[in-house]
């Protein structure tokens, strides 16, 4: 399988990482960080020391409660970082709902579009479709920021999820975007109660089965600390483990916060996965 993106047709026979670059001064865990421009790229570079196979540069957080960031502010922050990433010699993803920013992150080079809209925002879906080859990625989302989790989603959250997602690829479809152009979010923590979070992930293998890529972003988050009863600054092993489970389960991308730490879990993962395969070929 492989994520066609601008630059890059991305082989995803192996599972990649996301490293996640805020431009943000309210991040729910590493918020003011990486605010300024220079910062921000200086984690880019250190993220891929650390192994990270994509960079996902945003610049308006989407934790529960957060009030949206003017548009001028949006691209304020992101173009500057956004133009010098795209020379470090990886897929750049834009984490963005605004089709301002999309038309501007994507003139600059920039290959993903990062969607916690899914595209429904006005104008959002033409901005994708009207570039030749961009990839971008659609997630479920229960609700808007300001209030996801006042009001989570009710049932079962895996139909829900994938119904959801079939929809939204179908309409991008129709505008003619190409099937492997589109990754699919599942949300994790956007509108979900802990029990649907760890639903989603046990049952993961539900949203494969449409053949597109899959994304998850488990890193840090509040389901996490509720099972483990860490801090959102603690919760790197957890944040590991999840990602290790979600691949195991057939996720191809990874967004994480603790690139070093994801990579070098995978590298083990990816040395058992080597040998079992070189074992079956003996036993033919």
């Amino acid at each position: 399988m492989h994520w066609q993106t601008t630059r890059y047709r991305i082989d995803l026979s192996r599972p990649h990482v996301m490293g996640i670059v805020n431009v943000t001064p309210d991040s729910f865990s590493d918020g003011g960080r990486h605010a300024t421009s220079a910062a921000a790229l200086a984690h880019c570079e250190r993220l891929l020391r650390d192994g990270a196979d994509i960079l996902d540069i945003g610049g308006e957080s989407t934790r529960p409660g957060t009030e949206a960031v003017p548009l001028d502010e949006e691209l304020a922050r992101v173009l500057p970082v956004v133009r010098e990433a795209v020379r470090l010699g990886v897929p750049v993803s834009v984490d963005t709902y605004k089709p301002e920013v999309m038309r501007a992150a994507l003139d600059l080079g920039a290959d993903i579009v990062n969607d916690i809209w899914a595209l429904r925002q006005p104008g959002a879906a033409q901005a994708v479709a009207a570039h030749p080859q961009c990839g971008v990625c659609l997630m479920h989302m229960h609700g808007e920021p300001a209030s996801m989790q006042r009001e989570p989603m009710a049932g079962d959250s895996v139909p829900q999820v994938a119904a959801f997602l079939r929809r939204e690829t179908q309409a991008l479809l129709a505008l003619g975007v190409t099937a492997d152009r589109i990754a699919w979010d599942p949300g994790i923590g956007f509108g979900k109660t802990v029990d649907q979070n760890f639903a989603l992930l046990a049952r993961q293998d539900e949203l494969l089965r449409d053949g597109h890529a899959l994304l998850v972003g488990w890193s840090r988050k509040s389901s996490l600390g509720t099972v483990s009863g860490l801090p959102v600054g603690e919760r790197m092993v957890p944040s590991v483990a999840a990602a290790l489970l979600a691949v195991e389960r057939g996720a191809h991308v990874v967004r994480v916060h603790d690139v070093r730490e994801t990579a070098a879990a995978l590298r083990v993962w990816s040395a058992v996965k080597s040998n079992e395969s070189t074992k079956g070929r003996d036993a033919n």
